[in-house]
């Protein structure tokens, strides 16, 4: 029988994302007002076509910037395989991790402040809550040593506890 659990996280913002996001979005709204009164008031053909050329691309970059700051992660754990994709703007997923359990030389509840090496890759995929997040260390072919930070549930965690190693499976108990 095929242990299967799926999970999806959306990422809380913080103040910090979301002043982020206002002041891009005044700002890319006043660029693209400024460069249409510039096409408007221009007495020349290639001006005006230029003005409202450039203002067409600042709107749409500014949409763009706007939607990417809306993210979400996707765990997929199948029979000791963890994978988790971040999901941007529900539109666009990026493979961050495909690992195995088995792999992880430790696992457990994450805390502020916990000691981590100086080449070690740190992948957060949580929803920036950090009272439930867990870390999983591990090395991989791609990104050498590295620490998962990551939100999961029960389901998903009662998944990977079945297989993770013996010594850390005794140490989780």
């Amino acid at each position: 029988m095929d242990n299967f659990a799926e999970q999806l996280v959306k990422k809380n913002e913080t103040n910090a994302d979301k002043t982020r996001r206002i002041a891009m979005l005044i700002v890319g709204i006043l660029f693209t007002i400024a460069l249409l009164l510039l096409a408007i008031l221009a007495r020349r053909p290639l001006i005006m076509l230029l003005g409202f050329a450039l203002s067409a691309v600042a709107g749409y970059g500014t949409y763009y910037y706007v939607q990417n700051t809306y993210v979400e992660y996707e765990y997929t754990f199948t029979n000791g395989d963890l994978d988790v994709d971040k999901i941007i703007a529900k539109k666009k997923r990026h493979e961050m991790l495909s690992t195995n359990i088995r792999k992880f030389t430790d696992f457990g509840k994450y805390e502020d402040g916990m000691e981590e090496t100086d080449d070690m890759t740190i992948i957060m995929a949580t929803d920036n809550i950090a009272s439930h997040e867990y870390y999983a260390d591990f090395t991989d072919e791609s990104v050498g040593a590295a620490r998962l930070i990551f939100v999961p549930d029960e389901r998903m965690l009662e998944n990977i506890k079945k297989f993770l190693p013996a010594k850390l499976r005794t140490k989780q108990m």
